[in-house]
């Protein structure tokens, strides 16, 4: 590029900065005002190929050397060319965040991402699961994921450009290390280090034994320089050492701390270099770095869709000219096909905002004189509670002409700073009606139950849930008629409810609790199954527990099986024993041995799997087929063993596996990546 180009780029980019530097502000205000507490963040104007190679990069402007990136980076631009995919943002998770805007972006898209950032900046911030990795790095809770990652592309660049290290052979380690980037425990606290608890034993040389008497030592001078007990150990055929005490999921650290590389040369394994161990352990951190925004997708994108729809929509963020746009824009978000994790999310969002502000309403009407969870649909007029839980037109429309009507709101709802500033002419109220307003203000002009797609919720309350909520009722207050119980109603509840859950949930946890039944009807959501018997797919349940259950599967150890260590000396040979905790999904087989060669090249000796697969008798289908119904698969033990030459499965007892199975998940789906 000449110079010349170079100028005009950086001048054009500097001037769609200069553009955007009152939504960025402004958004930051809304964003606090309404409740939200997110990372600083830094915007940077950037062009279409460098947003593809962000994106590649997985929002990082330096990675490690490694064809992957350049596999991601030309599958995003041949969906950007062919698959009508476009890429508006994307944001990382730092202190302070770092956010990317695409220069070809209309000024709605941009306002639409600005206000997507800073939601999702505040969920960088206050999800516990976050918390986990930055709390294990500094002890002010906050770490430099840019740095530390242009940290490890530095080193393994140094590595690659070693003479005495082979290119290749760094490159394909790296490839053994990322078969187990999802085999970490994201449960825990980081620690760079780990500690494994427990006496771990000093593993025992295959040929010690054979040596030692090779150099014909006496027993007393054996017994001086070697302790007794460990002699006993490599001496005796019955002796077996076995580790870790617990089940360990995080096969990164394992590998790490006991693997060895196998030298084809001596035809044994050998200590890792150095620089083995050094790279296991940077693709770790990094594992664990990226963990959390895999364990949040559904909350971390339905959080930020919910907050932009907000401000852009419900606060107008969007101009009157740019809202046609911006509804264009979300519109195509939230249709994406497949399982999309925006609209599941805002509905799932939508729905814990409803129930809690429902809840709230029922608890107050149910301390009214005479009303009990038996009669309160007779006797309660659900059409009128929705028209006194309407918000005061004052706060519904602020120009400056009604400033006076905001100035006799509730005191709780107005932020009388700035009102005094917007009566001096100093705040643009046609712009910006919520900067006169508290959280509190806004909570009421935005209640959720009156909105119009919810306006049937509140009336839509099973008579189940009525007496759930009716008999666990204290008597400390009671009213005399609705007007009087509608008084006390709480109209943050439902926001002070959503930011409770952001804190501590995570998807598994959130979609637990929260994908009921009556979401699921609301939404039209299903399970389908694949047919044996027909070889096709077939909608097989509407009931919640079915529909949790499968999407469960989904987002448990980021929707791939989990695989732990069981053994780290296996049959007293020093071999490595995983087993797969097995739900009710089978491995891909084909998959597991070829994951298998990968681990051995890590641990430097055979490697076994166990795992539970489900086979059918081909005249059991045929009967099926015959009777319209499913064949009923029989589940047995199976392990899988590569021995650095080659893979052999066997059967094995059903006591060895039997503590591996699930018993409430039985039902057959069929996921293409369960092991990668």
């Amino acid at each position: 590029m000449s110079k010349t180009n170079s100028n005009a780029d950086r001048f054009r980019k500097q001037a769609i900065a200069g553009e955007l530097e009152e939504p960025v502000a402004e958004a930051r205000h809304l964003a606090e005002k309404l409740g939200l507490e997110p990372y600083p963040v830094k915007y940077w104007i950037i062009d279409y190929d460098e947003m593809n190679e962000l994106i590649a990069y997985g929002g990082f402007q330096s990675r490690y050397p490694h064809w992957r990136w350049g596999m991601q980076y030309d599958k995003q631009q041949k969906q950007g060319q062919y698959g009508g995919g476009k890429a508006f943002e994307i944001v990382n998770n730092d202190n302070p965040a770092h956010a990317f805007l695409q220069e070809s972006n209309t000024i709605a898209d941009q306002k639409a991402v600005i206000t997507h950032v800073e939601a999702h900046s505040d969920f960088f911030a206050n999800n516990e699961w976050f918390g986990l990795f930055t709390r294990g790095q500094a002890d002010d809770g906050a770490v430099n994921a840019a740095a530390m990652l242009e940290r490890h592309a530095q080193a393994i660049d140094d590595y690659m450009s070693d003479p005495d290290i082979e290119r290749a052979e760094v490159e394909k380690w790296i490839d053994h290390c990322l078969t187990l980037e999802d085999n970490i425990d994201q449960h825990q606290i980081f620690t760079r280090r780990l500690d494994i608890e427990g006496d771990v034993p000093d593993e025992i040389d295959e040929d010690l034994a054979e040596k030692l008497d090779d150099l014909g030592l006496s027993e007393e001078v054996k017994g001086e320089v070697f302790d007794e007990e460990w002699l006993e150990a490599i001496e005796s055929d019955d002796a077996s050492i076995e580790f870790p005490e617990q089940p360990q999921k995080d096969i990164l650290a394992f590998v790490r701390e006991y693997g060895k590389q196998f030298d084809e040369e001596a035809g044994r394994a050998v200590e890792m270099e150095p620089w083995q161990r050094d790279i296991l352990d940077m693709m770790r951190a990094e594992s664990y770095y990226f963990a959390a925004q895999k364990m949040t997708k559904v909350m971390n994108e339905g959080w930020a869709a919910y907050h932009e729809s907000r401000m852009m929509s419900d606060e107008g963020f969007a101009g009157d000219d740019e809202f046609i746009n911006y509804a264009d824009h979300m519109a195509r978000v939230l249709a994406s096909p497949g399982l999309n994790p925006y609209s599941l999310g805002m509905e799932l969002w939508e729905y814990v905002e409803n129930k809690t502000n429902r809840r709230e309403v029922l608890e107050r009407l149910l301390r009214i004189e005479g009303v009990s969870w038996r009669n309160l649909t007779d006797v309660v007029d659900f059409e009128a509670v929705r028209e006194r839980l309407e918000p005061p037109k004052a706060l519904v429309r602020i120009t400056p002409e009604t400033l006076d009507d905001v100035a006799d709101l509730p005191s709780a709802y107005v932020d009388d700073d700035a009102l005094e500033a917007a009566q001096a002419g100093e705040i643009d109220v046609d712009r910006y009606p919520w900067k006169v307003l508290t959280y509190e203000g806004l909570a009421r002009r935005h209640y959720s139950l009156v909105k119009r797609q919810h306006r049937g919720f509140l009336m839509r309350v099973g008579q189940n849930d009525l007496e759930r909520i009716g008999r666990y009722l204290f008597d400390d207050a009671r009213y005399g008629s609705v007007e009087e119980a509608l008084a006390d109603v709480e109209f943050t509840a439902g926001w002070d409810r959503m930011f409770d859950i952001r804190e501590s949930h995570n998807d598994v946890t959130f979609l637990d609790q929260f994908l009921t039944q009556e979401f699921i009807t609301e939404n039209d959501y299903f399970t389908y199954e694949h047919s044996q018997a027909t070889g096709q797919f077939h909608v097989s349940s509407d009931e919640a527990e079915d529909v949790k259950k499968k999407l469960l599967l989904q987002f448990t150890n980021f929707g791939k099986p989990t695989i732990a260590v069981y053994d780290g000396n296996y049959n007293n040979a020093n071999e490595l024993l995983l087993a797969h905790q097995y739900n009710g999904v089978m491995l891909d087989l084909k998959q597991a041995r070829e994951t298998l060669k990968r681990v051995f090249e890590l641990w430097g000796r055979p490697v076994n799997l166990l795992t539970v697969v489900k086979e059918v008798d081909e005249h059991d289908v045929e009967v099926a087929k015959r009777r319209n119904r499913e064949p009923e698969p029989e589940e047995r033990g199976k392990r899988i063993r590569y021995d650095g030459t080659e893979v052999t499965v066997e059967d094995v007892p059903w006591e060895d596996v039997e503590h591996l199975a699930a018993s409430d998940v039985d039902y057959d789906t069929k996921p293409e990546d369960w092991l990668a």
